[in-house]
């Protein structure tokens, strides 16, 4: 689908709020309240390029940048005036490494320069939920040449600061097949410049378009393209699915990236709100549990939980349960707000 603007819902999950975005554009966030930490004479090391401190793979490395100095920024998409630390790796062979600052305390960001100080990657958001601190970051796959040093710069959203736990591992991409016999997405490639007007749902320009999911298995591409103005943009995939006659319907996603998978409530594109989700992929699957009227129509919404990667399509598979409730790991959201307005 193609919005003119971001759409995003706030909720309250867990105690925490949070805000995840339903439109095809990187989220807007709430304002920065943070409260700078001038720096402190006992440091960790690692303030700048000039005192990076070494590490390896696999690793888990913890500190703080309170106190520390903002040397470095980079707008992915949002800039700022954070403390920051530095580390640096030297692969001895090429390999694509994950990044991650999932067990953090604070709003954080993390970006890569080579020794020349050109940027490799960036990552604001990643994670929007537990177990994750919400707006965490992770740089997913990440290629690096052998031999080569790299400067891992550990910042914050706004003036953030706290502690992080940066664990460093070796990338294993996630492969997945369309099953024998499952009803196909059949979605245009997405090429940038790609005008989105195929399963758009309430998105589309004209009258909603949903695709009606009518087997057992269904088996899809979701992903992201450069729009206008070389904007990032996110393909969505609305979809439409039948109770059956016991009431319950299970629908089990998998993806080979972090993908979100929503049921959309009421059917009604002007009062349509967010009512549960869960997080699938990459190679690990997850269930939405739906109770309604038998024969009733539910919809569904996948969409990727990023915007960038080393490929810009990807697979997913949903699976229906007909026969009632399985054991699931849904995450269900309330506090919702005005998704179209």
């Amino acid at each position: 689908m193609r919005f003119l603007l971001t759409s995003f819902v706030f909720l309250v999950l867990a105690g925490a709020t949070m805000a995840i975005d339903l439109g095809n554009q990187p989220p807007a966030k709430p304002a920065d309240n943070s409260v700078y930490f001038p720096p402190d004479e006992v440091r960790q090391g690692g303030d700048t390029v000039a005192t990076v401190v070494p590490i390896t793979y696999p690793g888990s490395y913890t500190g703080t940048t309170a106190g520390y100095v903002d040397d470095y920024d980079e707008a992915c998409p949002y800039a700022g005036t954070a403390p920051d630390v530095v580390y640096a790796i030297t692969p001895a062979t090429d390999v694509t490494l994950s990044f991650d600052l999932c067990f953090s305390s604070y709003d954080t960001k993390i970006f890569i320069y080579r020794e020349d100080m050109t940027l490799v990657a960036c990552n604001d958001d990643f994670y929007f939920s537990p177990p994750c601190y919400e707006f965490s970051s992770k740089l997913e796959f990440v290629s690096l040449l052998g031999g080569a040093t790299y400067f891992v710069v550990i910042d914050g959203y706004g003036s953030y600061s706290g502690s992080y736990q940066l664990d460093v591992v070796e990338y294993v991409p996630c492969e997945l097949t369309c099953p024998a016999g499952a009803q196909l997405e059949n979605e245009p490639p997405l090429v940038d410049g790609y005008v989105d007007s195929y399963n758009s749902g309430c998105g589309n320009l004209g009258a909603p378009v949903f695709q009606p999911i009518t087997a057992l298995v269904f088996c899809g591409t979701a992903g992201w393209y450069l729009g206008d103005g070389g904007a990032e943009y996110r393909d969505t995939d609305w979809f439409q699915v039948t109770i059956p006659s016991t009431g319950t319907l299970e629908v089990v996603g998998d993806a080979e990236y972090a993908t979100y998978l929503y049921e959309l409530a009421p059917p009604d594109c002007d009062t349509v709100d967010v009512a549960q989700m869960a997080t699938i992929g990459p190679c690990q699957e997850n269930t939405l549990s739906v109770t309604g009227e038998p024969g009733s129509l539910v919809w569904l919404w996948v969409g990727s939980t990023t915007f960038s990667g080393p490929v810009n399509e990807y697979v997913y598979v949903l699976s229906l349960n007909l026969d009632g409730p399985v054991a699931t790991e849904t995450e269900t959201w309330s506090g919702v707000k005005a998704l179209f307005r």
